[in-house]
């Protein structure tokens, strides 16, 4: 990855308490949480415009909405703890999370965004830089990174992944805004309940210092961000789905990443059309066989995509990791606002020569039948599994043909205000990053657009960049 001609300048670090004490127990980790005490901190924030006031009252202000969020997260402030049975918790003891102010002056807005490969430099906007959510028993489980740019400011966040997922991150981090711009009753209390299948008594034995990550350090890769317009998914779904893409027509609804458009909308000879574009319309499928969504169509291209830059044997086998919320697949399902980790991974094999001599359908179709799967009962299954040889969750690449999408343009990215303006990019540090780590991000412009940030070998990443079948359907190329 390229690196700015820029070092980022600690000036200050401190602790922030929470504004009330915690009256929250101790929370046990559940099945879901303890496989990723092996795992890098999450680590994601927005990069923004200059607030229109001094950097010193940002940073004081930010502080103090901070100790406020905190009461509604105990977690957050707390650490880990592991009692003499094996067990692991979250002890909500008002320990405080880590507030750092920095400074990388030289580095425009522009430099961050503007270039092809996101730049080395963004990995120094984040706190906790690859630290093993293990360190929660001995380090904050929350760090925030306020770093003021030339024209703007990046607002990173590092979480314990053993404590939150990516639904429990956003959900802190969008409500950490909305303390910031004065909002006084925050609008999603997350919810700390520990009664469900996900609670075991099995215990993970751990080795002495904890687990370390399972893939290498110091790899080279390229790290870049894809986009997608909305037209150009919705090409794609038509194209995965034997669609006709009518040119002349509107739409009466549209299913974009599964969730709705935030556009304005007009209304038309019953038609619902947004106001700041106008779509092609898709017929009915030629063929008969249940819809592949957007986002499923959108992970077989890549997945064709990368096959063919890795240029494997026909016979090897490719593996398409997507990580799955549980929250809505269990019965009884848990509270959406559920904070914890609620994933599960789910891999889908096929050999190379399939991948690339099938059609898009059918490597979209695999990956369908096994996300459609996987309710309730498989969720048990894996839980049941899992307790029969507990053990830390194993990322990486380990036979060079593997891919794992992370994240999820369903996940409320942009809709963070902090007082001046909702971020201008969303970006990571270099936690859990590897050959063929993808993570899915809303575009900023909402309504089913969405980036994908890819992390791939030099080759590789080459091989995709110049593969018609996958860039024809990325914006701006």
């Amino acid at each position: 990855m390229p690196c700015l001609k820029s070092s980022t300048t600690l000036i200050a670090k401190c602790t922030v308490f929470p504004a009330e004490e915690s009256t929250l127990p101790d929370l046990k980790l559940s099945v879901s949480d303890l496989p990723m005490l092996s795992t890098h901190y999450i680590q994601k924030g927005g990069l923004f415009t200059r607030p229109p006031f001094s950097i010193a009252h940002l940073i004081s202000l930010l502080k103090r909405s901070l100790s406020q969020t905190l009461t509604s997260f105990p977690p957050l402030a707390g650490r880990l703890v592991t009692d003499s049975e094996g067990y692991v918790y979250v002890a909500c003891n008002d320990a405080g999370a880590d507030f750092v102010h920095a400074s990388a002056t030289d580095v425009y807005v522009r430099d961050v965004i503007g270039g092809v490969d996101v730049p080395e430099e963004v990995t120094e906007f984040f706190p906790f830089d690859r630290t093993v959510s293990f360190q929660g028993h001995f380090r904050p489980i929350l760090g925030v990174q306020v770093t003021e740019l030339a024209d703007g400011v990046f607002i990173g966040c590092a979480v314990n992944h053993a404590v939150a997922d990516g639904t429990s991150f956003w959900n802190f981090f969008n409500t950490f805004a909305e303390v910031t711009r004065g909002v006084k009753r925050i609008t999603r209390q997350p919810e700390f309940s520990r009664d469900s299948v996900l609670i075991s008594p099995a215990v993970l034995k751990l080795p002495a210092g904890g687990p370390k990550v399972t893939f290498a350090l110091d790899a080279p890769l390229r790290e870049r961000i894809f986009s997608f317009s909305r037209e150009s998914i919705l090409k794609l779904k038509a194209k995965t789905n034997s669609q006709k893409w009518d040119v002349n027509g509107g739409i009466d609804v549209v299913e974009l990443m599964g969730k709705e458009s935030n556009d304005p909308l007009k209304i038309s000879n019953g038609k619902v059309t947004p106001l700041n574009w106008i779509i092609n319309s898709v017929t009915k499928p030629e063929k008969p066989g249940e819809e592949i969504s957007s986002f499923q169509s959108l992970c077989a291209l890549l997945w064709r995509a990368v096959t063919r830059a890795r240029n494997l044997p026909a016979s090897k086998t490719t593996t398409f990791r997507m990580a799955v919320n549980t929250r809505h697949r269990l019965d009884p399902k848990l509270n959406p606002l559920y904070f914890g980790n609620a994933i599960q991974s789910i891999p889908t094999y096929a050999a190379a020569g399939d991948v690339l001599s099938r059609d898009l359908r059918w490597c979209a179709e695999q990956l369908n039948k096994n996300v459609k799967a996987h309710d309730g009962d498989m969720v048990r299954k894996y839980v049941e599994a899992w307790e029969s040889e507990p053990r830390c969750f194993p990322l990486g690449n380990f036979d060079g043909a593997m891919l794992t999408m992370g994240s999820s343009p369903r996940f409320p990215m942009y809709d963070n205000d902090f007082g001046w303006g909702r971020p201008v990019a969303v970006r990571s540090g270099r936690a859990n990053k590897f050959d063929g780590k993808i993570s899915a991000f809303p575009g900023r412009e909402g309504g089913g657009t969405v980036d994908l940030e890819v992390i791939l070998t030099p080759e590789t990443m080459a091989g995709l960049e110049s593969d018609p079948e996958f860039m024809q359907y990325v914006s701006g190329y």
